[in-house]
């Protein structure tokens, strides 16, 4: 079991200007499960005052995502997303939300992550949704224009 810190992937301060904006912060992760939290507010919300579905899906790709990275990184692979269906199941104006990723399938090729996203008051299920992976050699990103 790793917390964030151990895995720099997966931390908010390395992570992309785009998850740090969705606000998921990974509190631990390991090669089958990711536990974690994001506190959404006004920057995450639609005109009619409540959280944007494409928030829940982000963080439902982020962290699914960061949990296969994790589960194949020893491999020298990384996870790349090929397909994710998030539902969301009630409105929320914001608040602190707990992110809990656990994986149902994990093959030589692909995975597939489950993700719930749940209120941290009082536990209401917000969003879940299932992420397909593909497990992919990490790419030299030494030889990439711009790093």
């Amino acid at each position: 079991m790793a917390d964030s810190t151990e895995f720099p992937d997966a931390a908010s301060h390395s992570a992309s200007a785009f998850v740090r904006l969705s606000g998921l912060v990974v509190d631990e992760v390991t090669p089958t499960t990711l536990r974690g939290h994001a506190q959404l507010g006004g920057d995450h919300l639609t005109a009619w005052g409540t959280v944007h579905g494409g928030v829940y899906a982000s963080i439902v790709e982020s962290a699914g995502g960061a949990g296969a990275g994790f589960a194949v990184a020893d491999r020298g692979q990384i996870a790349v997303g090929v397909h994710n269906g998030t539902d969301f199941l009630r409105p929320s104006t914001g608040g602190r939300v707990e992110v809990t990723a656990r994986a149902l399938f994990q093959g030589r090729s692909q995975q597939l992550w489950d993700v719930v996203i749940s209120q941290a008051e009082g536990g209401a299920v917000l969003a879940r949704g299932q992420l397909r992976l593909q497990n992919v050699p990490r790419p030299d990103t030494s030889a990439t224009p711009g790093r």
